[in-house]
């Protein structure tokens, strides 16, 4: 069992340590006699997505066998400091460094990491029991395969002292075994048993399908005669992961292979960046906006904003904003995408579109929560009835908000997808970003966008 399997560290994970980087900063706040402002609620808002951000990159929580303390608490220290630089950063951009206490900043920074270490340490000690020796499993592999190869490759990359791999079985011959299998070939499966009780192993990994199969039965009745834990290894290398996971239905253990990245602290991340971000946008755009307004309503008749039916997370219509740039608002079961030197378009709107100023009004879907900033593009209704029937997975795109901008746009498909090829291969970076999701893969997404638009290709 690793300190992952239980429900005491995956709270510290997951909501602990920002309470204590916050309960320290209002402790010293109130030591110091200081007047708890408005201020220091934004910066205990913007500390707790960046502390669960960073925290969560750097992987704290590893296991803490003896001698690996110290590299323990430096990466606490290391961590902290990575935070401690971002909100210095933001306070000097902001103009909100100069609203705060320097007795109190000073010592809440000085004080935050041994606070996390402390916290760490005892729920470690009264879980885990550091006063006792740990015991060492002596473990062995049942299939030479896929499975069996990334499971120890995991187990040697984690330098997880308290399990010995002593080899593996299989009835194969061990010309075709795989060349990541770096442990001894014990013997066939037939003596599995014999050797676990000679040996006295502990642990026992099976990295074969789970049938009915005699063979298969007649190794678990075999196993029944030993005190070995038995651990099931599926083989879903087969398949299409993403965001694959371990999870419970009901009490009911169950592997998920294809889930949103948007799940917990992750989905608060996400939303708390679009609310920021897409205020922050908003604000700053406002005028350009009501310029742009002035400028569609004088270029030809009809409405400013063109409302279009998209399909938006789960498959659910939505309905998305855009500044009309078209003399035509088409949203039937037939929608023809704009291409270049389309007639649809009108002068103004041609510049619109090239410089992806169309988009703007669709930061108001972002604060709605129909969108987010980074996500897949949205296609019309009639486009997604079409593609979902011609391209393999495409609907998986939907486990997430659509988006404003995406790793598609940025890796060249922003625009027109005139063929089939070109929506695959669209489709093909949208999966990549749901498979890869984390906040500063949106970030850059983000400074990528300003680039393409810059560029002003692609966009008619």
């Amino acid at each position: 069992m690793t300190e992952n399997d239980i429900p005491l560290v995956s709270f510290f994970k997951r909501l602990l340590d920002p309470v204590i980087i916050l309960g320290l900063l209002y402790l010293v706040i109130t030591v110091q006699d200081e007047l708890f402002t408005g201020n220091y609620l934004i910066l205990m808002i913007l500390t707790f997505f960046v502390s669960s951000y960073v925290y969560e990159q750097i992987d704290l929580y590893r296991n803490l066998h003896v001698g690996r303390q110290l590299a323990y608490a430096g990466d606490i220290f290391f961590g902290w400091a990575i935070i401690v630089v971002i909100l210095m950063l933001i306070g000097q951009g902001t103009g909100l460094r100069d609203e705060f206490s320097d007795h109190v900043i000073f010592m809440w920074f000085a004080l935050a990491p041994f606070a996390l270490l402390l916290s760490r340490m005892t729920a470690y000690r009264l879980v885990f029991n550091f006063g006792k020796d740990h015991e060492v499993r002596s473990a062995v592999i049942i299939g030479s395969n896929d499975p069996g190869v990334d499971l120890l490759r995991r187990l040697t990359l984690r330098s997880n002292a308290s399990i010995t791999m002593c080899g593996f079985f299989d009835d194969r011959d061990q010309v075709v075994r795989p060349s990541g299998l770096h442990c001894p070939h014990l013997g066939a499966i037939e003596n599995v048993g014999p050797y676990v009780r000679e040996h006295k192993i502990k642990t026992i990994f099976i990295c074969l399908p789970m049938s009915p199969h005699p063979r298969m039965l007649c190794l678990m009745e075999e196993l029944r005669d030993t005190t070995a834990s038995i651990y099931f290894v599926p083989d879903i290398y087969t398949f299409d992961l993403i965001q694959a996971r371990l999870d419970q239905v009901g009490g009911v253990p169950v592997i998920g292979i294809c889930e949103t990245p948007f799940i917990g602290l992750r989905s608060l991340v996400k939303r708390g960046s679009d609310i920021v971000l897409a205020t922050l946008i908003q604000i700053m755009l406002l005028p350009v906006m009501f310029v742009i307004a002035i400028g569609v309503k004088l270029s030809s008749p009809g409405p400013i904003i063109f409302a279009q039916r998209r399909y938006g997370l789960d498959g659910e219509e939505i309905v998305v904003y855009k500044f009309r740039s078209m003399g035509v608002c088409e949203d039937g079961a037939v929608v023809n995408q704009a291409k270049k030197n389309d007639v649809r378009v009108t002068r103004f709107g041609g510049f619109l579109r090239r410089t992806s100023l169309d988009e703007l009004p669709q930061f108001i879907n972002v604060l709605q929560g129909r969108m987010s900033i980074v996500g897949p593009r949205p296609h019309a209704v009639a486009h997604n009835e079409m593609y979902r029937k011609l391209i393999k997975g495409y609907m998986l795109r939907h486990k997430v908000k659509p988006g404003i901008t995406g790793w598609a746009q940025v890796n060249g498909f922003r625009g027109e997808t005139d063929t089939l090829d070109k929506m695959r291969s669209r489709i093909e970076y949208d999966l990549e970003y749901l498979r890869n999701w984390s906040l500063a893969l949106d970030l850059w997404i983000i400074v990528r966008t300003v680039k393409e638009v810059l560029k002003k290709d692609n966009a008619y």
